[in-house]
């Protein structure tokens, strides 16, 4: 077959139609490694927003600029007329003029204007734009608070006529002064009366965020909630009458994380609509006015960090004349992020399932939940590609992580970004008839990151499942190395993720890529403890980190020896982040398999943790008290107790501003190791918090990373 026969080109949408996946091979061949600094190539696409009349979609991208990241406003229009998936559509552009940044787009109700956050010649705020052209207008001044807030999403909220905006911003409480961060100006001594005194990178700034409301055409920003409180995450109401928002309104917020929803009118008058134990969050206001959507908890306990609880969708009557209902509990996955069809009878939002996230939908008074629409439908029988100048297939597992909906004529369409294993995160949009549900399959209508993928040698992971110990189901991936061959022997990297509720999975991963172009085999494991499998597999670490999750591991560590041979098993090495970060330092002290280890803001001491991290509440909620209620338990869970089994090389990175991980925890097991003449060395990044930012540093972490099992295992 000659190649004019295997391709054909689909000239009016400039769309690549394969015919034969033998044909990529050389055009695979030709591609470089993925190195450390190749990382930064990688263009951040997120939160896609619809507009009002269905064909525009407006969306963030971040990228890389020298040594920092910037966040700019993209505006792309979806046709909606005529039937072939494969029309062209107007390519993206950027939204604002040249030298602004911008970010939370979302749209008027009209359909005019988006506004968004930004900074612009110093002035922190929300900004308006006419989307037919125009310069940007500030329209309120918005004072950000560093308090850590958990889902602290939708900062601001249209009135339904267009013509106002309520908004998040911080002031002082009542009688006290905010303390300002700078070394210079601080205070000396600095006095703390409160339990969550540290922010992620600092000291908390004592500043208490509320609801403001400004008119958009002739601004007078005017604050609507006063109090001890921080108040967030808004959604208006159809009627314009109210605001509802999430407010912790215990006695001690600082001491119990209890997040309710209130509502407050124009007036100020504040009334609680949910009353609960468990936490509430993601509040939605339902298009006809009757109904509030969220996503709750129900445990007494939670933390403001990771939660072993999987969040359900919820409904309550917006004049709290009932209590809020359950709609997904059958359904048994942690749920985000609820939205609400046009016609205020179902719900879509965000779940996670076995290594994939989707777009899932429930019918306002509960019972089966659906996906939007089957993997499957992303590939279509044909192998079409369904997105320009692309030379990749369409994915079939994929993680989908911010969508939109609007309704026009007959249509339900959405907007989201997602990503695959191959294929960085992008803006996609579907279609569905609002009668049947039935839709067209899912349409790519960006292309940021289409030339890094099509330049690079990228490798698709193999889905691997298996029993552990007590033969509990585990799904994990194997990664190859980039130019395998069957008759070379691997060194291998086990990659532990983070929360301990995290979930690996089909995501583009560039760190991974990278071990993959060094040489190196990639292992990626969901043990128990993970999301994504329903709560008991999510509870698998209650009361023990470093156990069941551990053996779960190993297991697939032992799996994957057993059924690929061409794997090394005396040249492995181990790496993870944040708990990743515990349960590497928990491996090398059980086991001396492993040649090399890199820990990256890592937990070593469960006792000192408590003390030092800005959420001691995630003991809490994981072991049931505090040390001092079973020093014992929390003193069994530390790598730190077994530090003299320890034979394995370890690196360490963290940062030096890190409050989730105090970079002690870093300093015991590294001090440990050096007395005990282990081979290790300590990489501390100022101003890095927990996870780096800086361009510069996350290149630096990834080339010492890979230096480091370089030294060991190959």
């Amino acid at each position: 077959m000659n190649r004019t026969n295997c391709l054909r080109i689909h000239l009016r949408a400039t769309t690549l139609i394969i015919c034969s996946l033998a044909l990529l091979t050389p055009l695979y061949a030709q591609r470089g490694l993925l190195t450390p600094a190749d990382t930064l190539r990688v263009a951040t696409v997120a939160d896609a927003q619809i507009a009002p009349d269905g064909e525009r979609v407006v969306y963030t991208v971040s990228s890389v600029e020298g040594n920092e990241t910037r966040t700019r406003l993209w505006l792309v229009r979806r046709s909606l007329r005529g039937t072939d998936p494969l029309r062209a559509n107007e390519p993206p552009r950027e939204l604002l003029p040249a030298g602004w940044t911008g970010a939370t787009p979302r749209w008027s109700p009209d359909g005019r204007r988006v506004a968004f956050l930004s900074t612009h010649e110093g002035q922190a705020g929300i900004y308006v734009i006419n989307v037919a052209g125009g310069v940007p207008r500030l329209v309120a001044p918005v004072r950000e608070t560093n308090f850590f807030i958990t889902y602290a999403d939708e900062p601001f909220a249209w009135s339904p006529d267009s013509r106002r905006i309520a908004f998040v911003s911080a002031s002082a409480p009542e009688g006290s002064a905010p303390i300002v961060m700078s070394e210079q100006q601080r205070p000396d001594p600095l006095v703390v009366d409160r339990i969550q005194y540290k922010s992620r990178t600092s000291f908390s700034d004592n500043l208490r965020t509320h609801v403001w409301l400004t008119d958009v055409d002739e601004p007078n920003p005017r604050q609507l909630t006063t109090g001890q409180f921080y108040d967030h995450a808004l959604t208006f109401s159809p009627r314009g009458d109210e605001i509802a928002f999430l407010s912790n309104h215990e006695q001690d917020p600082d001491a119990i994380n209890n997040s309710d929803i209130f509502a407050v009118a124009m007036d100020g008058r504040v009334r609680q609509i949910t009353s609960t134990k468990g936490c509430e969050y993601q509040p939605a206001w339902s298009p006809d006015g009757k109904w509030l959507a969220y996503t709750a908890t129900k445990r007494d306990v939670t933390t403001i960090d990771s939660v072993a609880e999987d969040a359900h969708v919820w409904v309550i009557a917006a004049d709290g004349s009932a209590p809020g209902r359950e709609l997904t509990d059958r359904f048994n996955r942690r749920a985000q992020r609820p939205r609400w069809s046009p016609d205020s009878r179902k719900l879509y939002f965000l779940a996670n399932d076995a290594g994939q996230t989707l777009i899932y939908w429930v019918d306002l008074g509960g019972g089966t939940v659906r996906s939007l629409f089957a993997p499957d439908a992303l590939k279509p029988p044909d192998n079409r590609i369904l997105y320009a100048h692309a030379d990749l297939l369409a994915p079939e597992r994929v993680q989908i992580n911010s969508f939109s909906l609007q309704r026009s004529a007959v249509l339900d369409t959405f907007a989201f970004t997602m990503s695959s294993p191959l294929a960085p995160a992008e803006v996609w949009t579907f279609r569905a008839d609002t009668a049947s549900g039935v839709g067209s399959p899912p349409v790519r209508v960006s292309t940021h990151n289409a030339q890094f993928a099509r330049s690079l040698a990228l490798v698709a992971p193999e889905e691997i499942k298996f029993k552990s110990f007590d033969d509990t189901n585990v799904q994990g991936w194997l990664m190859k190395p980039v130019g395998w061959r069957d008759d070379r022997r691997y060194p291998m990297i086990l990659s532990i993720h983070g929360g301990p509720h995290g979930m690996s999975g089909y995501a583009f991963n560039a760190t991974w890529q990278a071990y993959a172009a060094r040489g190196y085999a990639v292992l990626y494991i969901n043990p128990r403890g993970s999301s994504g499998y329903g709560q008991k597999f999510s509870d698998g670490t209650l009361n023990e980190w470093g156990g069941g999750d551990y053996r779960d591991l190993m297991a697939g560590v032992d799996e994957v020896l057993r059924t690929h041979q061409w794997l090394d098993a005396n040249r492995l090495g181990v790496t993870g982040g944040s708990y990743g970060g515990f349960m590497t330092n928990w491996i090398i002290t059980q086991t001396p398999r492993f040649r090399a280890a890199v820990a990256s803001a890592s937990v070593s001491n469960l006792i000192s943790f408590y003390a030092t991290s800005l959420y001691q509440d995630l003991l809490h909620a994981e072991f049931g008290g505090a040390p001092w209620d079973d020093y014992d338990a929390l003193w069994r869970w530390s790598p730190i107790r077994y530090v003299k089994q320890v034979e394995t090389p370890t690196l360490f990175i963290h940062g030096e501003q890190d409050n989730d991980v105090h970079i002690t925890q870093a300093e015991e097991m590294y001090m440990a190791l050096r007395r005990r003449n282990v081979e290790t060395v300590l990489v501390r990044y100022p101003r890095e918090g927990h996870g780096l930012r800086e361009p510069r540093h996350r290149v630096d972490a990834l080339e010492r990373t890979l230096a480091w099992f370089d030294k060991y295992l190959r």
